[in-house]
C-alpha cells in the first residue's frame, strides 16, 4: 500500500491560478475527492499510454504545486476529465492488484481516506461491457436509454400505421369515385367522396395543432383507470375530449358540401351532435369525480332514448327511399328486402346504443378507435351510395375527420377523443344505417367494435355464472375488452392497432360489396 499525504507547511505554496486549484483544492484538503477518483482501474503490466483514466501521474507535479511528499511515494496530480495517462515510470515487479489510499492532514477537517482499488487486465471491461455495471446489473440510465429507443421505434410503427391507413382509404375512395357512375347510374361530381374526405382530414389535422395545446392549458386531462394495464399509467395527464373539435368539423364540412339541403344529412348531423353532448357530459363528470362518470344505466337509457326519437323522426319525416317504405332492411340475395314494420324502431335504438358503446370500449389504445372508425365510415359511404348519395358525403367527411384526428391520436397520443368523440362516432354510424336500412353492412364494417363489446359481455357473464355455481368467479380473458387481453399476452400496442387496421380493411371491403349487392 502506497500513501500520499499533503502537509500544512506546503499547502501555502499552492498556486491559486493552477489547474489543480480550479478543480477544487478545498475538496482535496477535506479528503472528499470527486467520485471519479474513488475507483481507479489500473493494470501494471499491460497499461499503455493510450489508456484513459481521470488521473495523470507524474513525480514532478506535486513539487510544482508546492507539496512536500515523503520519499519513495507516488505523486498524483488531478486533471480534467478528458485527459488520459501521460507518463508512467518504473512500476516495479508487483503482479497483484494494488490499493492506493489518498488522505489529507488538515487536522479536524479531515474526513478519512479515499480508497482506489485497481484490478487486473482480465477484469477490465470491453467497449460493449462498459454498458453494464460490475455486478452485471443494468443501471437506471441504461434502462432509460433502452426505453427511449424502444419508444422511438414504437412511434415509427404508429406513423407507419397511419400512412398505411390513409393510403388504403384514398385508393379505395378514388376507385369508388371512378366507378360511381356505374354504381348510382347518375352523373356525380368529380371527386365526389374524395373531396369531403380530404377537406375534413386537412382541417382537423390543422385545427388540432391549436386545440391540443389549448386543451392542455385548460387542464382537460384524461384519468387512467387503476384497474387497467399498468403500462397505461404513463398516459396519465394526456389531453382528452378531442371530439369537441373533430366531430363538429366533420359535420360542418358535410353540411357545406351538400348545401344544407339534405334532410338525411341534417338528421344524421343532429344525432351525431346529440350523442356528442351525452359523451361530453360523461367526460366532465368523470374528470370531476376522479374517473367516475355517468352511471351505465343512465347513459344507456339516454342512448336508447335518442335512438328511439330518431326512429320516430324518420317515420314522420319525408325522406327519400328507393322502396317507398321507411322500415325496409335490404339484404343480399336470396333474402332480398325485409320489412320490419314496428320492429324497426327497436332495431334502430339497439343499433345506436351498441355502436356508441362499442366504439367507446374500443377507444383504449392510441389510434385504435379512430382508425377503425375511419374504415367503417368509408364502408358505409360505399354501401349507402346507391340509396342516398348525400349520406355518402356525410360518411366520407366523418372518415376524413377521424383520419385527421389520427395525426394527434397515433402512438404516442397527444390527445384522446374521450366519450365525446366515441359516442358521437357511434351515433353517426347508426344514423347512416337507420336512414337507409343498411344495418347488415354496418355490423360487418364495425366488426372490431362488435368483438370488443362481445368480449366485455362474455367476460362479465362468465364471471357471474361461475361465481354463482362454483363459489368463485373465473375469467375467459385476462382483461376485457379484447385489446387489453392481447396487451397482457405480450402483444405490443402498435402491433394490436396494426392488426385491427388490417382486419377492418377486409371488413370494409366486404361491407361495401354487401351493401352494393343488396340494393
Amino acid at each position: 500500500m502506497l500513501v500520499m499525504r499533503s502537509h500544512k507547511s506546503c499547502a501555502s505554496n499552492l498556486d491559486l491560478n493552477s489547474d489543480f486549484y480550479r478543480l477544487g483544492a478545498s475538496q482535496f484538503r477535506k479528503g472528499s475527492l470527486n467520485l471519479k477518483f474513488q475507483r481507479l482501474l489500473i493494470n501494471f503490466h499491460h497499461l499503455r499510454l493510450s489508456s484513459h483514466f481521470p488521473l495523470k501521474i507524474c513525480r514532478s507535479s506535486a513539487r510544482r504545486y508546492g507539496f512536500c511528499l515523503p520519499p519513495r511515494l507516488l505523486q498524483v496530480r488531478a486533471m480534467d476529465d478528458d485527459v488520459g495517462v501521460s507518463s508512467f515510470h518504473d512500476w516495479g515487479d508487483n503482479n497483484g492488484a494494488i490499493e492506493y489510499r489518498f488522505s489529507s492532514s488538515e487536522g479536524e477537517d479531515s474526513d478519512g481516506d479515499i480508497l482506489l482499488q485497481p484490478i487486473t487486465d482480465v477484469d477490465l471491461p470491453t467497449s460493449k461491457e462498459q454498458l453494464y455495471s460490475a455486478d452485471d446489473s443494468v443501471t437506471t440510465r441504461q434502462l432509460t436509454m433502452l426505453g427511449r429507443a424502444y419508444k422511438k421505434k414504437r412511434i415509427k410503427y404508429g406513423i407507419l400505421n397511419n400512412i398505411g391507413l390513409i393510403m388504403f382509404s384514398t385508393v379505395l375512395l378514388s376507385l369508388v369515385d371512378c366507378c360511381a357512375w356505374k354504381i348510382v347510374r347518375l352523373p356525380l361530381a368529380p371527386l365526389y367522396l374524395m373531396r369531403p374526405f380530404l377537406i375534413s382530414a386537412v382541417a382537423v389535422s390543422c385545427v388540432g395543432y391549436v386545440c391540443v395545446p389549448l386543451f392542455r392549458s385548460l387542464k382537460l386531462h384524461s384519468v387512467i383507470r387503476k384497474e387497467g394495464p399498468a403500462r397505461h399509467s404513463t398516459k396519465k395527464g394526456t389531453a382528452t375530449m378531442g371530439g369537441l373539435y373533430f366531430i363538429p368539423i366533420g359535420v360542418i364540412v358535410a353540411e357545406i358540401i351538400v348545401g344544407f339541403s339534405s334532410l338525411e344529412v341534417l338528421g344524421a348531423s343532429a344525432a351525431t351532435l346529440t350523442f356528442a353532448a351525452i359523451g361530453l357530459l360523461d367526460d366532465l363528470t368523470s374528470m370531476r369525480n376522479n374517473n367516475v362518470g355517468l352511471s351505465a344505466r343512465f347513459r344507456i337509457m339516454s342512448e336508447v332514448a335518442a335512438g328511439t326519437f330518431f326512429s320516430f323522426w324518420l317515420y314522420a319525416s319525408d325522406i327519400s327511399s328507393p322502396y317507398s317504405m321507411k322500415t325496409v332492411v335490404p339484404l343480399p340475395a336470396p333474402l332480398g328486402l325485409i320489412c320490419l314494420g314496428r320492429l324497426y324502431p327497436f332495431l334502430t335504438s339497439f343499433c345506436f346504443a351498441s355502436m356508441a358503446n362499442g366504439i367507446n370500449l374500443t377507444d383504449g389504445l392510441d389510434g385504435l378507435a379512430g382508425g377503425t372508425a375511419t374504415l367503417a365510415f368509408i364502408a358505409m359511404s360505399i354501401a349507402v351510395l346507391p340509396i342516398c348519395s348525400e349520406l355518402s358525403i356525410f360518411g366520407a367527411s366523418m372518415a376524413g375527420a377521424c383520419a385527421g384526428f389520427l395525426l394527434h391520436n397515433r402512438f404516442r397520443a397527444s390527445i384522446f377523443m374521450g366519450d365525446t368523440g366515441a359516442l358521437a362516432l357511434g351515433g353517426a354510424l347508426a344514423s347512416m344505417a337507420a336512414c337507409t336500412g343498411m344495418f347488415f353492412p354496418l355490423f360487418i364494417s364495425s366488426g372490431v367494435f362488435v368483438l370488443e363489446a362481445l368480449s366485455v359481455i362474455l367476460q362479465v357473464s362468465f364471471f357471474k355464472t361461475t361465481k354463482h355455481f362454483l363459489g368463485s368467479g373465473h375469467r375467459l380473458f385476462r382483461m376485457a375488452p379484447l385489446h387489453h387481453h392481447l396487451e397482457l399476452c405480450g402483444v405490443k400496442e402498435p402491433v394490436i392497432v396494426a392488426g385491427a387496421y388490417v382486419f377492418s380493411c377486409i371488413l370494409a371491403l366486404t361491407a361495401g360489396y354487401v351493401g352494393l349487392t343488396s340494393v
